[in-house]
């Protein structure tokens, strides 16, 4: 796909994604399906949790089968006004066969709706091809650094074809699997995102030379997001405001920035940041459907 086409899809794309333009960021509902729970990797920053409680990445009330998660989009598009759907955990999207069942019953039952997906990036190189058929519009990919001297603080494994690699193999592993794929799927008209987790102290310094790379793989956006201080990284600082917008401000003269990212939850549904209007699943048995 030459620039021009690309650069033509992102602008149809970015009218109607709150996760891709600002301005839209508080006007249009999205849904978060937490079909997968499963994940590839470790970051040293996460904790997976099924729980009503905590607002952030990794956490979902219950976890749904492609099914279920058919009938709740049916549910919240007939209560509110929705443009897109999506796939953002509570584990790795491409971790969990789930995805795949859901995309293709949601090309066949919404095909109106933007559809999209987060991904740590470990198998999109892997699962380009079939991505390209499951009528997806959108990727973001988790991406915090290139350097493995950074990456192997910030993984500590990743499984990978079977076998489970440590510090800076499985970094390595994961950062090839992670450009190449932005390159691959790029080609094939899908529009990527990438988000990058500030960690002060680690990767800080680091992130404009994430956007230099993956701008030049392919990716359209970027979004970067402030630590959240839990397991292997709980002793470390959450980044203040002045030391986001430093950095934000930086990448925002290699490619463009997104700044409104509420950091949701894997089954969050509705105007993202609303109060009024972003909701999330409870723990009534998927039956309810």
């Amino acid at each position: 796909m030459d620039e021009a086409d690309k650069q033509a899809r992102f602008a149809h794309i970015t009218r109607a994604h709150p996760c891709f333009n600002e301005k839209m960021h508080d006007k249009v509902g999205r849904i978060h399906l937490p079909i997968a729970p499963r994940c590839n990797i470790h970051c040293n920053f996460c904790t997976r949790e099924i729980n009503e409680c905590e607002k952030r990445p990794g956490v979902a009330a219950r976890v749904m089968d492609a099914k279920e998660a058919v009938a709740h989009v049916e549910k919240v598009t007939d209560e509110m006004p929705i443009s897109v759907i999506g796939v953002a955990g509570p584990g790795d999207a491409l971790a969990n066969d789930e995805t795949f069942e859901f995309f293709k019953k949601a090309t066949e039952n919404f095909p109106e709706l933007i559809k999209c997906m987060s991904t740590n990036g470990l198998l999109l190189a892997d699962k380009a091809e079939e991505l390209s058929e499951l009528d997806i519009n959108t990727i973001t990919v988790t991406v915090n650094a290139i350097d493995p001297e950074i990456g192997k603080n910030i993984y500590s494994h990743v499984v990978y074809q079977g076998k489970v690699y440590k510090g800076e193999e499985a970094f390595k592993i994961l950062s090839k699997n992670q450009l190449e794929g932005i390159e691959k799927i790029t080609e094939k008209g899908i529009i990527v995102k990438v988000n990058s987790v500030l960690i002060p102290g680690l990767n800080d310094e680091h992130i404009v030379d994430i956007a230099r790379e993956v701008k030049k793989r392919g990716a359209s956006l970027m979004n970067v997001i402030p630590l959240i201080p839990l397991g292997n990284m709980k002793d470390y600082s959450r980044p203040t405001c002045a030391e986001i917008e430093k950095v934000r401000d930086e990448v925002e003269e290699i490619i463009p920035i997104f700044r409104a990212c509420t950091q949701c939850r894997a089954d969050a549904f509705g105007i993202p940041g609303k109060k009024s209007e972003d909701k999330h699943l409870d723990m009534t048995p998927a039956s309810h459907y």
